[in-house]
């Protein structure tokens, strides 16, 4: 592997995740939504258990203090609620609400409808999805 080869590759991903969001930009104005805020929704699998707030941290790669900003958006929008975790009293946990997960959807459609990816085809998606899938193992 060559620096060039994965500086390549590295501002591909970068440049797909930008074109995403930038093309996003008029659903998530609808909504009042920042990027933050929509990948802290899409971080919220509605077929899941309510993830704790520790777990979204970790989902979304920041620190608790931006995580509180971003939930507090969130809140304030209608789009999720924070409870008291039933399995640790001392942990917290964020759920859509109904408004939230039809926004969550929207939005979620309007991503996959409007990325560069969905050039692919079925078989090219599955190779991405591989390759991406072994870069983001955990090393060791």
């Amino acid at each position: 592997m060559t620096a060039a080869d994965l500086t390549a590759a590295l501002a591909a991903t970068h440049d797909v995740w930008m074109r995403t969001a930038d093309r996003l930009g008029p659903v998530l104005a609808e909504h009042r939504l920042t990027t933050a805020t929509f990948q802290a929704l899409w971080a919220i699998d509605p077929a899941e258990p309510p993830p704790s707030m520790k777990v979204m941290t970790e989902r979304l790669h920041c620190n608790a203090p931006n995580l509180t900003f971003v939930t507090g958006q969130l809140l304030d929008r209608g789009l999720v609620e924070r409870s008291v975790d039933p399995a640790d009293r001392r942990s917290r946990v964020l759920s859509l609400t109904a408004k939230g997960r039809r926004v969550r959807d929207e939005v979620v459609r309007a991503a996959l409808e409007n990325t560069p990816l969905a050039r692919l085809d079925e078989s090219e998606l599955r190779q991405l999805t591989a390759l991406l899938g072994r870069v983001l193992q955990p090393e060791g």
